[in-house]
């Protein structure tokens, strides 16, 4: 604590003294330990602002550099792309070439016995090249527009998919398969979809009417032993038989959507098979420990209400 004789005018000491000569310096002391801590105070509350600040401002950081990395590889990847395109090789002018390797006649030959050129031979000579060329560029077209295709769907991560909240408002066993069950779910649409799933053996369907769950939304319809599918339930599981529903933070309603922070963007309109983009981001789809659901670390979140979660499973998987 320096410059503490400083605190104070020295005619308010004096003053204080001249009011009450036996406590006064006790009176002046405790003042300048009040006033020193009172800045001390607001020196440490100022040096927490300014580290809540540098943390906010390397939160940005860390994602603008995420952005900047995955602008880089898609550069690298459109790169490497045209590098492995083939180069169409260079084709000599055999009309020039015959014109060139064409004997001359002597100067006084005229009439009968002149030999002209064949034009058949070289124009032929010059469709096929035509052909030959022409086959070469849709060669290229095609493998440019396969290299480039292949390019894009290498960025596969989980902003592709469409997950949302749904309510469960009812549930029966599939008629011709006991393991499975068929469920109507409110997706905040104008009709309801019709969901079927395997939630395990322990599952009982009045248990599921009226809960909230996570639905992929985005995948193709399909028909599962004759009822048609229109989404994806998501459960966490350990095995076949421990088996639990992925749980959406209180509040959420049907039709919130499920994002991810470090992973903006909107889904595909329909995930295509032939990408197997769900095949590719399952096995990072996980509960940690605190059975919070996350993509390689990141949280499903429903912004403004919270982070979805397995009721009581940890360390799983979500398929």
């Amino acid at each position: 604590m320096d410059n503490t004789d400083n605190l104070f005018h020295p005619s308010l000491e004096a003053a204080v003294m001249k009011l009450d000569p036996e406590d006064g310096e006790q009176i002046i002391d405790y003042f300048k330990t009040h006033a020193l801590l009172t800045r001390e105070k607001a020196l440490l509350q100022a040096s927490v602002r300014e580290q809540k600040k540098l943390l906010v401002e390397n939160a940005k950081l860390k994602k603008d550099i995420e952005q900047l990395k995955t602008q880089l590889q898609d550069k690298q990847r459109r790169r490497a792309a045209k590098s492995l395109l083939p180069t169409a090789p260079q084709t000599p002018n055999l009309t020039s070439t015959t014109a060139a390797n064409q004997p001359s006649s002597p100067a006084g030959a005229t009439g009968a016995f002149q030999v002209n050129p064949l034009p058949s031979s070289s124009s032929s000579h010059e469709r096929r090249d035509k052909h030959s060329r022409r086959r070469r560029g849709e060669r290229k077209a095609r493998s440019t527009s396969d290299l480039l295709s292949l390019g894009m769907e290498s960025q596969v991560d989980v902003s592709r998919l469409d997950l949302r909240v749904g309510r469960i408002l009812s549930a029966r066993v599939h008629p011709l398969a006991e393991a499975m069950i068929v469920q109507e779910v409110d997706m905040g649409e104008n009709s309801s979809r019709t969901v079927v799933s395997k939630v395990g053996q322990e599952a009982k369907p009045e248990e599921l009417q009226g809960s909230l769950a996570v639905l992929l939304c985005n995948v193709k319809a399909c028909k599962l032993k004759g009822v048609v599918s229109q989404a994806r339930l998501l459960c966490c599981c350990i095995s076949d038989d421990c088996v639990e529903l992925l749980v959406p933070p209180t509040g959420s309603t049907p039709g919130d959507r499920v994002t991810f922070l470090n992973y903006p963007g909107e889904p595909d309109r329909e995930l295509q098979s032939k990408e197997k983009v769900w095949e590719l981001l399952q096995p990072d789809l996980q509960v940690d420990g605190r059975g919070v659901a996350n993509y390689k670390g990141c949280s499903f979140e429903v912004k403004g209400k919270g982070l979805c979660r397995a009721p009581s499973l940890t360390n799983c998987i979500i398929r």
